[in-house]
């Protein structure tokens, strides 16, 4: 396997190589990012259930209370 080192930058969101080649349509490329920090976002996963047939289970109820008095 042959190794070459291209320049490019991103130009709305496609990567544009500095340089004159053409690469062939399907070339396995890998991007390498020097001097960046990338940010880490959390991800939440929505939970599943096991059995939604038990899904009214788990039906939110809320309960109104009256002002407390004097606080």
């Amino acid at each position: 396997m042959s190794i070459i080192t291209l320049e490019g930058v991103v130009d709305h969101g496609e990567i544009r190589l500095t340089s004159n080649v053409r690469l062939p349509e399907n070339t396995k490329v890998y991007v390498i990012v020097p001097d960046m920090e990338v940010e880490q976002v959390a991800r939440v996963h929505t939970p599943r259930l096991a059995q939604p047939q038990y899904a009214n289970d788990f039906k939110m109820e809320i309960i109104e209370e009256p002002p407390s008095a004097g606080l």
